[in-house]
């Protein structure tokens, strides 16, 4: 009867849930060492407390979202930019997992992943392929093979390229300022020795601090490269059109001729 009144998908989780799920709340929960203020500790009630349970709790805690990234992405069976950037940055962090130290080490290793992305996007920028571009690209995969080559086509135009330069270089400053505020409230509020029940619990309260910020600042860089984006398609093909909306924008290049009706 359940299962009438609540169909297999409906019963499903959104994948933001699950997100957040396996890269924030268990995390934290995991370090507490008042797990759901039952006076419940994974370090102590798992791994037996002090330092070795601690430093246990401390892994474990940093490798279950590297482990949740890992297998979405292979799940997922897509080999893209953004993929391969993820990947490596969950891999990057766990591999500083077990890089054990505190204090200003510490609060440049919890923000690693930022600076590896805000480099990679700066790199990318010199190149004739900026990352900003996965974006334009993801926008137009379900449409036509001759739409989407149109769209290829669009973003080699000399203005197009420059927006897509620029917007990828403000992605990698947002992702730069990110990394650079989340080490300061780090070395801040992470004061005790790493493996000590305070260290752990810190790392918790920033976790939970710091996680919207992090999201308003990476939206913040997203939104200012589309932005950068649009002004140089407007530029080219006039007002009306978006690299976003490839329909559009097709039909806006035959009508100058760039492509073949």
């Amino acid at each position: 009867m359940a299962a009438q009144v609540f169909p297999a998908r409906a019963r499903r989780l959104p994948k933001a849930v699950w997100d957040l799920l396996f890269t924030l709340v268990l995390p934290i929960l995991i370090l507490s060492p008042n797990f759901l203020g039952l006076g419940l500790s994974v370090s102590e009630n798992v791994f037996g407390g002090g330092e070795a349970g601690n430093v246990r709790a401390y892994v474990l805690a940093s490798l279950l979202p590297v482990g949740y990234v890992l297998t979405e992405l292979a799940l997922s069976r897509r080999v893209s930019p953004i993929s391969l950037i993820a990947g490596t940055g969950a891999i990057l962090s766990g591999a500083l997992t077990f890089w054990y130290v505190d204090g200003f080490w510490f609060a440049v290793k919890d923000s690693a992943r930022s600076y590896l992305t805000a480099l990679l996007f700066l790199i990318s920028a010199g190149t004739t392929l900026p990352l900003f571009r996965v974006f334009v690209d993801a926008a137009s995969l379900g449409e036509k093979p001759g739409t989407r080559a149109a769209l290829r086509q669009a973003t080699r135009d000399r203005w197009i390229h420059r927006g897509l330069v620029l917007g990828t270089v403000a992605c990698a400053v947002f992702d730069l300022i990110g990394g650079v505020v989340n080490s300061a409230v780090n070395y801040g509020r992470v004061t005790a020795r790493f493996g000590s029940d305070a260290f752990n619990a810190q790392v918790a309260e920033v976790n939970a601090i710091m996680r919207l910020p992090e999201m308003t600042i990476s939206l913040l860089g997203v939104g200012l490269g589309v932005w950068l984006v649009q002004q140089a398609v407007k530029r080219r093909y006039g007002a009306g059109v978006s690299l976003f909306q490839p329909r559009k924008l097709t039909d806006r290049m035959r009508e100058r001729g760039d492509v073949a009706a």
